[in-house]
């Protein structure tokens, strides 16, 4: 009888582990500086949802829509892979965006999962119609008090295999045409780093790496999509010459069903002039 009331204690600890691990949400706050933000964006509040992946939180999403909400956004970014290919669930998403749209701005660009399940047309109609902006080697001015910034977002590279997932970056961002405007890039992939960087954009956010999907407390994440094991970029904030990049741990899961010490994120960010 004790051994089975050890065993049952047990399985309750454990049970009760992977149900925080993978649905008690945390809002990460930063604040970032650049001196060639216009003053009018000064305090302005940016709030990413990444990698989804048909995860649900709480009935009708309200535990995610409450933490969105609480962040108080001004603009919100959703930076790829809000439906999963493994087990494709638009509606699950959308009613999240439906209660998104309520509150701010919502731009969308594609991840790779978006492109895996060949229903990118379905997806973009779907979220444009509820009022998205959804970016697809495409920019879009934010003005505020007279003064504009750029929000860009590029495809991922998934969308043609024939060319390397740098060469295919570069070339998204030479579509895109950006502007010497302060720019606001949405890109999936955060091991583009370098890309980013060599192509002088100011602030970009990204999602993928799924914070290592393990983090093992003290070292970081576990393995990682594009950056294989013990990866090192997994959640944070990057910086190199005049470019910051903003790494969400994302929502959901794929292929490995839990994440573990690696609280599904939100992010804020306060957008702060120097």
């Amino acid at each position: 009888m004790k051994k089975l009331i050890i065993l049952l204690l047990l399985i309750a600890f454990v049970w009760s582990f992977i149900w925080v691990n993978n649905n008690w949400i945390q809002t990460t706050e930063y604040t970032l500086s650049s001196a060639e933000l216009p003053a009018a964006f000064d305090g302005k509040r940016v709030v990413q949802v990444s990698d989804l992946h048909n995860a649900n939180f709480g009935k009708g999403q309200s535990s995610l829509i409450e933490k969105v909400e609480a962040a108080d956004p001004d603009a919100i970014f959703l930076t790829g892979d809000l439906i999963d290919s493994n087990r494709y669930d638009l509606e699950t998403s959308l009613t999240l965006v439906d209660a998104l749209v309520e509150m701010s701005e919502v731009y969308f660009v594609l991840g790779n999962h978006e492109v895996a399940v060949n229903k990118i047309d379905e997806i973009t109609a779907a979220l444009e119609e509820r009022g998205v902006t959804v970016l697809m080697n495409d920019k879009v001015q934010w003005e505020e008090g007279g003064e504009t910034v750029q929000i860009a977002g590029i495809n991922d590279p998934l969308f043609n295999v024939d060319l390397t997932e740098e060469d295919f970056t570069r070339d998204a961002l030479a579509e895109t045409v950006l502007t010497d405007d302060f720019t606001l890039l949405l890109a999936h992939r955060p091991e583009m780093f370098s890309i980013y960087v060599e192509q002088g954009i100011d602030l970009v956010f990204a999602g993928h790496a799924h914070g290592g999907q393990v983090r093992i407390p003290g070292l970081g994440g576990l393995i990682a999509p594009g950056q294989g094991w013990f990866p090192t970029m997994t959640e944070g904030i990057f910086r190199k010459d005049s470019t910051q990049l903003v790494l969400s741990r994302g929502l959901g899961n794929s292929g490995f069903p839990v994440r573990v010490f690696n609280l599904p994120e939100v992010v804020a960010v306060t957008l702060e002039k120097e």
